[in-house]
């Protein structure tokens, strides 16, 4: 591994000129970070220890008020100690640029890994909670209040997290040095009393308040009052109720007590301690993360700890030639409160271009994280934003979660090669399959500038309204569920569907009855209670196209009819030698299965897509997925046809990667990151298609830009795009402007009540 690949896996990036070698006695090995108020440097002591160094700005070292509030601040860090902190070790308020040190901690931040890596498993949550009210109680002990408690001020190490920054903590009752009416803290993570600018207010249960609220952001990967907007934010805070959607039942109690409006009504962290732990014990200190986040961390410890000593860097420029007279009379002639950010630099002590954090004009930065920060939020690689608008919440959640989980791993796989030109992100919104919801997620999506191309949605009401926006933008859109029917009919530059449509989803079921079971006679049950007059191209390609060139006959039944028994009879008398239910409601293919059981039909039967797929949440009935502890919809065409299901071949858009030797990595890697989530395959559909499509933007990514991606040309790119993708490959046709996708089509078959993986369509060769 060379220098600075150890330095990047570090999270490290090079000193620049003019930044100091040493402070405080400690070797500086590189930068961690920068912002606003100064530059936060890797240090090595010399008895080899590791320290996050954070030097003020010399603008701010020369204004009285801030060494004053600098002083107070170090000093009352200094005084914390527990395990689960991480406290001011040194500091030096006195020197010209003043500083101070805390261990350095190479774990990624929470935010960092929520936002990588997806939201936390339960234990893993109840074992964060439970220490960082351990933390608090520190705090509150030592008669402070932290203030700004939220997922980029705790780190991720492998024995436990660790909560940082102490920058605007305060003695609980004390009197603030800030001005009248500012807002404290940090949007989304803060009390209805910060949200309010009642600083004088923020006692403990503020911190409890933003406890909760880190909670429930790291169990659902979602602030629990997130907006469009910081004023949004505050004041969703104040007046309306947290969303927690998604968060396990047994937590929702204690969520929605520590996000209680009156600070009277929130539990104490003694409280918080008993209800996490009650019943579930936190995991030891080297199990208490999932995969694949210990592995991250003991690479960047053991890069961190093999950094060699940097060459000095190279001196700043020339310092100018003295002032001539009159300009010396007219500087000294201009009071000074201190020393001023000219004269620090003619002494050498220049802090750089950048610094620490901005936030009420106090010392908050992340030490480490995936990927260090530095001018302007930059990482050591670029970094491209993708974001994912899915529905997790609603009648087709376990697609839209599916999708989440394998966008999630896509990232990280990406993000894992050394030889990566730049680093990915997602962004992650919840649609819950609704129109109001989907049109304010694809609205952010296009108003964030740091996003170049978007997955999803998932479907349903909302997403043509959320396409043409993604399409007025010319942000694109790449979704791997949706019917085609649903875009748009007018041109399009900047939607792409990688799913075939109806009328491909056809090809499967001729070649399949024609080529392998040679049937000559295919009887189609048309529902038309079930079918979209936007999607009748099955019906219609199976009668232009009969299966082995023999006859097609036709069954209707009708919207308003709930029996099946009369189309049934019809079939058994035409003589039919296989039947197609031409449909998509599971409960209604189940009567079809059911009444051609009872007319004595034998011969092969095959349904689409959506007879196949697991059943949402529907309205009213969230709260039992909740207690059910796992996510995964029911499937009612197993359960409501029984034996008559057995025998039945489903033609659906996605594969099942633990079936394709293709996907052993991806399917390992799914099932150690996700252990509690629903295997691949029917219960989690279309999560290796949407692994496929975040690296295959990621691949069109790759090409040469001027200046980084944008919105148009990553569009572009994609129209010229191929990626062979581990569910099939994808490669963009000039002449029909699509995706094509007709070799993404398999084929399942039900034995004994179970869902069994045949393979891609084409493959298939015997009957099943």
């Amino acid at each position: 591994m060379s220098d600075d690949t150890g330095a990047r896996t570090a999270g490290v990036l090079p000193l620049r000129p003019g930044d100091p070698v040493e402070i405080g006695g400690r070797v500086l090995l590189g930068r961690l970070g920068a912002g606003g108020m100064g530059v936060v440097y890797l240090g090595r002591s010399p008895d080899g220890t590791h320290a996050a160094v954070k030097l003020v700005r010399a603008e701010h070292a020369a204004d009285p008020a801030f060494r004053v509030r600098f002083r107070r601040e170090s000093q009352a860090a200094g005084r914390l100690s527990g395990r689960w902190l991480v406290p001011v070790s040194d500091a030096d308020p006195e020197a010209a640029l003043p500083w101070l040190a805390t261990p350095f901690v190479p774990g990624p931040s929470l935010a960092e890994a929520v936002d990588g890596y997806g939201p936390l498993p339960e234990p893993t949550v109840r074992t964060l909670g439970v220490r960082l009210a351990e933390a608090l109680s520190d705090v509150h002990a030592a008669g402070l209040v932290h203030r700004d408690v939220k997922p980029g001020n705790i780190l991720l190490a492998l024995d436990g997290p660790r909560l940082i920054d102490f920058g605007i903590a305060r003695a609980d009752g004390g009197t603030a040095l800030t001005a009248s009416g500012l807002v404290i803290g940090s949007p989304g993570f803060l009390s209805p009393e910060q949200a309010q600018a009642r600083s004088g207010t923020a006692g403990p249960p503020s911190d409890v308040f933003a406890l909760g609220c880190v909670l429930a952001y790291a169990v659902t990967g979602r602030r629990p009052f997130d907006a469009a907007t910081v004023a949004g934010s505050l004041f969703r805070t104040v007046h309306e109720e947290p969303d927690v959607t998604g968060a396990p039942a047994a937590l929702l109690p204690l969520l929605r007590a520590c996000l209680a409006k009156s600070p009277a009504d929130r539990p104490g962290t003694a409280a918080v301690r008993e209800h996490l732990a009650a019943g579930h014990p936190p995991a030891g200190d080297d199990g208490w993360l999932p995969a694949p986040l210990p592995g991250l961390i003991a690479a960047r410890t053991t890069a961190a700890l093999a950094l060699p000593t940097p060459p000095p860097p190279a001196p700043p420029p020339p310092a100018p030639p003295p002032p001539t007279p009159a300009a010396a009379a007219a500087e000294t002639a201009v009071p000074a409160a201190g020393p001023t950010r000219r004269r620090m630099l003619r002494l050498g002590l220049g802090a750089g271009a950048g610094a620490v954090v901005a936030g009420a004009g106090l010392l908050a930065v992340r030490q480490a994280g995936f990927g260090a920060t530095d001018d302007g939020g930059k990482s050591a690689l670029p970094r491209h934003t993708i974001g994912l608008q899915a529905d997790l919440s609603g009648a087709q959640r376990e697609s839209g979660r599916a999708q989440e989980r394998g966008a999630r791993l896509a990232v990280a796989h990406f993000n894992a090669d050394d030889d990566r030109p730049f680093d990915l992100a997602l962004k992650v919104r919840d649609d819950r399959g609704e129109t109001g919801p989907a049109t304010d997620a694809a609205d952010r999506f296009v108003a964030d500038p740091e996003v170049v191309a978007v997955l999803g949605p998932t479907g349903g009401p909302g997403f043509t309204a959320a396409a043409e926006r993604y399409e007025e933008a010319l942000l694109p859109m790449v979704t791997v569920s949706a019917a085609q029917s649903l875009l748009p009919l007018a041109p399009r530059q900047a939607l792409f569907q990688l799913r075939a449509d109806t009328t491909e989803l056809g090809t499967a079921f001729v070649r399949y009855l024609g080529a392998v079971e040679r049937i000559a006679h295919t009887a189609v049950v048309d529902d038309r209670a079930a079918t979209d007059d936007e999607d009748w191209g099955l019906v219609e390609r199976i009668q232009q196209a009969p299966p082995a060139g023999g006859r097609v006959t036709l069954h209707q039944v009708a919207a308003d009819d709930t029996e099946f028994d009369a189309a049934a009879a019809a079939v058994r008398k035409s003589g039919a030698g296989a039947v197609v239910y031409a449909g998509t409601s599971p409960s209604r293919a189940a009567r079809c299965a059911r009444a051609l059981r009872r007319g004595g039909f034998d011969g092969p039967r095959m349904a689409p897509e959506p007879v196949l797929l697991p059943e949402g949440d529907r309205e009213g009935d969230r709260e039992g997925d909740q207690e059910g502890g796992r996510e995964g919809g029911r499937f009612a065409f197993l359960e409501e046809a029984g034996e008559a299901a057995d025998g039945w071949l489903c033609v659906t858009t996605y594969a099942d990667p633990s079936r394709l030797p293709a996907a052993r990595r991806f399917t390992e890697a799914y099932a150690e990151r996700f252990p509690d989530a629903p295997a691949a395959g029917p219960a989690a559909p279309f999560a290796l298609e949407a692994y496929d499509a975040l690296l295959l933007v990621a691949a069109s990514l790759r090409r040469p830009s001027e200046g980084g991606p944008e919105r148009g040309s990553t569009a572009t790119r994609l129209r010229a795009a191929r990626y062979d993708g581990l569910a099939k490959t994808l490669a963009f046709d000039p002449d029909t402007r699509q995706f094509a996708s007709a070799a993404g089509l398999f084929l399942y078959r039900v034995d004994g009540g179970a869902v069994r993986f045949l393979g891609n369509y084409r493959d298939v060769n015997e009957p099943a």
